[in-house]
């Protein structure tokens, strides 16, 4: 905790910075671009968004299949920590409840989350489901039987926020000489968040030295991830390597018809962050001063497309999920078919583009990955050990 104290204080600071930024950069860059020129310019980038994340998925597939690292332990995989009970439809209902969030201050710090408690079946009123599914003693009841409830849980809805944002540029852009006052405010706003961050990037080393020296201490045995779960951190560490610097490297090669390896070494500040924060919307400032102080891009263009893609666009979550839901069926010995594999993948896609951008916010979704392919949701507890 001492360790990692100043490395706190920079990753909260950072954080404080999220809304402000994402909201003011969202508005601006819309309500400053022509919309016919935003809507190419955010199709585009969504239809990219969402192949790199296919990508992604197909690359942990083939790995987990080739490697097949659930067969390969020595030893059992040792459950750690505790999961909750959730179902898919639930879920994805709520990635689109989050969408509109009745209350914009409230979104700002809270998400809805549908809630489902196993029935009391000890109380005389639930004695008629166990003569209706003929239940004995340790058995549990079908999750559609179970009441329903919900709840606002503490975490920021980044996405409910994107796309009350992108409204309102929408609509300063049509109102054009009457919005512009408005639209500066937001256009100030923004500058000012992005000054603010080039401040914070100057304690960066400080803070990133402080928060990975302290997660290397808080993890109680280095063995587990070179012992029990060793091939499977193997599989993910090669899947995350050909993706980030392989795959999109290339992409960005036949795409803009240069060498990526300038660019990439301007982004370093940002990579260096993410991995240290695990987070990818904390990392969005740092991200946003790289892309356009050092690479020279068109402010417009970041400020529009890097929030949404900091929020729908992970594709290690997504390669992440693949592999450990196929790790888990191999532990387990059950044998998945090509159209289970294919669940996995869509899955895996919509459970990335669902996930928030927080540490461990993949964990929550992995249950909806294990659903598709009939794993109970306490066997994530498997994985919990290496997944930071």
């Amino acid at each position: 905790m001492y360790v990692g104290f100043i490395g706190e204080l920079y990753l909260r600071a950072l954080k404080a910075l999220i809304i402000p930024l994402i909201v003011s950069s969202i508005i601006s860059a819309i309500g400053n671009i022509d919309l016919s020129l935003s809507t190419k310019i955010g199709l585009r980038a969504i239809l990219f968004y969402i192949s790199t994340t296919i990508c992604a998925v197909f690359v942990g597939i083939v790995l987990v299949i080739s490697i097949h690292p659930g067969r390969v332990s020595d030893e059992k995989c040792e459950k750690v920590g505790s999961s909750k009970d959730v179902y898919t439809p639930d879920l994805l209902m709520d990635l689109l409840r989050n969408l509109f969030p009745p209350n914009l201050f409230q979104a700002a710090f809270e998400t809805y989350k549908t809630m489902i408690t196993p029935p009391d079946l000890k109380l005389e009123e639930n004695q008629y489901l166990i003569e209706k599914y003929n239940i004995s003693k340790g058995k549990l009841l079908p999750k559609y039987e179970w009441p329903i409830s919900s709840e606002y849980v503490h975490s920021l809805n980044i996405i409910g926020l994107l796309v009350f944002a992108a409204a309102l540029g929408v609509a300063l852009a049509k109102l054009e000489e009457k919005g512009k006052p408005l639209l500066n405010v937001f256009v100030s706003l923004s500058d000012a968040s992005m000054v603010i961050t080039s401040w914070l990037i100057w304690i960066s080393p400080i803070g990133i030295l402080s928060l990975v020296a302290s997660m290397m201490i808080k993890m109680d045995d280095f063995s587990i991830m070179l012992g029990q779960l060793g091939m499977y951190f193997l599989t993910v560490i090669i899947g995350l390597s050909i993706q980030g610097f392989l795959i999109l490297p290339a992409l960005y090669a036949i795409i803009v018809y240069k060498l990526p390896f300038r660019f990439m070494a301007n982004m370093g500040q940002a990579i260096i962050t993410a991995f240290a924060t695990s987070t990818s919307s904390g990392t969005l400032p740092v991200t946003m001063s790289c892309l356009e102080e050092r690479n020279g891009i068109d402010s417009r263009i970041t400020r529009f497309v890097l929030p949404i893609g900091a929020t729908i666009n992970m594709d290690g979550t997504a390669l992440y999920e693949a592999v450990a839901a196929i790790f888990i069926a191999q532990v387990r010995g059950i044998s998945l078919s090509i159209g289970e594999i294919i669940a996995v993948s869509i899955t895996a896609t919509m459970a990335s583009i669902g996930a928030a951008g927080i540490p461990q916010a993949g964990l929550v979704t992995m249950v909806m990955v294990l659903d598709v392919v009939g794993l109970p949701a306490e066997d994530v507890t498997l994985i919990i050990a290496v997944d930071w």
